[in-house]
């Protein structure tokens, strides 16, 4: 076998070495290409399948493992989910007493004070006491200097029990007035005032309570019961003893509102120059309709007036009001047409002007009928945090009370020299426009602005004395973070006349009217909160130093300036 293949072998060498000495001799020929030379290799085949490897060696897995019996026991508390709350706002904390004390120039002292239980479902208590004085001059048309000082004295004991359906409350109250009448012809040179001739003090004494339903549903039967009883003091045994007893009655019936008031008064003078009792007895029946649209009030009020003359007059007054909603919220008609009786009564007179002559005016004054007052306006939202209205109004009025100063110049004394004043009593109608808008800019300031034009048609007097033809007022508040609080307020009257009459023995009464422009009056204030607890303050009224009159011969004073402080317990 080697041999052959060692022959094979020798042939093959030999046959490739002859071609080779033939292809040496041939490169020296000359060959001429007709093509291009492309190269080309050939293609290699690969195997398609993988060779068969038997492995001989096998080898066994052995595992073991094992399986604990200890059970697994996870532990997870649940919690329960809280059912949601709406909780009210924290009610802010509740004080139960303040004190306030303040001084001023004219020697112009005030201090207050107020004590009440803590908040209560149950009842309410407190009282309070607040005392105000001023002891300056005032200077006259002559230049010459009088006294024009002032007290007022205040205390009320107040209470509130609260019962599942009802409401009673009561109080005590008690107030000291004292004016001196400091006012007089200046052309009277030789007349000088003593203050024990011109002091003139008042007080009145009130017992008030009241029982009253509390229904949320507004269908039951609601009820409010009133009953006062007041003694009015004036010095030199001259008093008034006042009764008074009011009821409120309503029940609500498909839709409607149907009810009564009731009101009786009774007044005993006790003087030695007028002791006639006078009573007022009134009956007001009424049905009501409200709806989201619009609402009515249908009613009328029957009144028995026993004044001073030796019968009681009869009066009856309308009751009825309609409103309508022309853009709801913002814009709203209202109308009505009523009717009412003022009470000319001593203690709210003296109120109004002081300085009245002795038993024949304070307790002979009439009652101020109002038969007729015809009213109609809008009101709503102002879009500004507040409301506005806008109104007018036609009154018809019996026996509108005015004053005037009376002079005896040949009867020297405090009496007759134009220190008091005398009741005028004129029939008149009365146009009245009235306006009034509240707002807030932001969250600091606030402000309030009233004004009221009036127009008089009287069938005696030439004026509708010591009433101006306008008022004005503006009130603007700033709070900065209630840390700081400043005001200012802007009162205006427009021109208004007084009067006064000069007596003579032999000549009828000669007319003295004084005619007086308009006037402004800025006060401003600023309070600086310390704590919670207390706070500073500061007030200037009449910053512009005006001088007007209230009434004829009667300066007011023209700068006050206060200051102070205020502590919460």
């Amino acid at each position: 076998m080697k041999r052959t293949v060692i022959l094979i072998l020798l042939i093959f060498i030999a046959l490739i070495s002859l071609p080779a000495q033939s292809r040496q001799d041939d490169m020296k020929r000359e060959v001429t290409l007709y093509n291009p030379y492309k190269p080309s290799l050939p293609e290699v085949r690969k195997r398609s399948s993988l060779p068969d490897i038997n492995d001989t060696v096998k080898m066994v897995n052995d595992f073991k493992y094992e399986i604990s019996a200890k059970p697994f026991s996870p532990v997870y508390n649940i919690s329960p989910i809280k059912a949601a709350s709406l909780l009210p706002d924290p009610l802010p904390k509740l004080y139960k007493s303040f004190v306030k004390f303040g001084i001023g120039n004219y020697m112009t002292p005030l201090a207050e004070i107020s004590i009440t239980n803590e908040r209560s479902k149950r009842a309410t208590y407190g009282a309070t006491a607040r005392h105000f004085s001023t002891n300056g001059r005032v200077k006259l048309d002559n230049d010459k200097r009088v006294f024009a000082g002032y007290m007022d004295n205040d205390v009320s004991l107040f209470g509130k029990k609260f019962f599942r359906s009802n409401l009673l409350e009561g109080s005590v109250d008690f107030s000291q007035k004292t004016r001196y009448a400091y006012g007089y012809d200046t052309s009277i040179v030789d007349y000088v005032a003593k203050n024990k001739d011109i002091r003139l003090n008042y007080n009145n004494l009130g017992l008030n309570t009241s029982f009253a339903s509390l229904n949320l549903d507004s269908t039951d039967f609601s009820y409010d019961f009133d009953v006062n009883y007041d003694i009015f003091f004036a010095g030199n045994d001259r008093n008034q003893h006042n009764l008074g007893i009011a009821g409120l009655m309503f029940k609500s019936y498909k839709g409607f509102y149907m009810g009564g008031g009731l009101e009786f008064d009774h007044y005993n003078p006790s003087s030695s120059v007028f002791n006639k009792s006078k009573y007022i007895f009134a009956v007001n029946p009424f049905v009501n309709k409200n709806t989201p649209l619009w609402n009515f009030r249908l009613g009328l009020q029957l009144l028995l007036d026993k004044n001073l003359k030796p019968g009681a007059d009869f009066h009856l007054y309308p009751d009825v009001s309609f409103g309508f909603n022309i853009v709801p919220s913002y814009v709203s008609f209202f109308a009505g047409l009523n009717g009412r009786l003022e009470k000319n009564d001593p203690a709210s007179v003296i109120g109004i002007n002081p300085y009245l002559a002795g038993d024949t005016t304070l307790f002979r004054l009439q009652n101020t009928n109002h038969p007729l007052i015809i009213s109609a306006g809008i009101k709503g939202n102002n879009g500004l945090g507040g409301n506005y209205i806008l109104s007018a109004s036609y009154s018809i009025v019996n026996n509108m009370l005015f004053f005037s100063n009376r002079i005896y110049p040949v009867i020297p004394g405090p009496a007759e020299l134009g220190n008091f004043f005398l009741p005028l009593n004129d029939d008149a109608e009365v146009l009245n426009v009235h306006g009034e808008v509240t707002g807030q800019i932001g969250d600091k300031i606030s402000f309030r602005g009233i004004a009221n034009w009036y127009k008089y048609t009287l069938t005696k007097s030439d004026h509708a004395w010591n009433r101006p033809d306008w008022d004005m007022k503006i009130s603007v508040k700033y709070n900065l973070r209630d840390k700081i609080i400043a005001s200012a307020d802007l009162t205006s009257l427009g021109k208004y006349s007084l009067v006064a009459y000069k007596y003579d023995l032999l000549l009828p009464p000669a007319q003295i009217t004084f005619n007086k422009p308009a006037h402004f009056n800025l006060n401003i204030g600023a309070e600086y909160r310390y704590t919670k607890i207390l706070s500073v303050w500061a007030k200037i009224n009449n910053i512009s130093f005006n001088r007007y009159y209230e009434w004829a011969y009667y300066p007011t004073q023209r700068f006050l300036l206060m200051a102070g402080f205020t502590y919460s317990l």
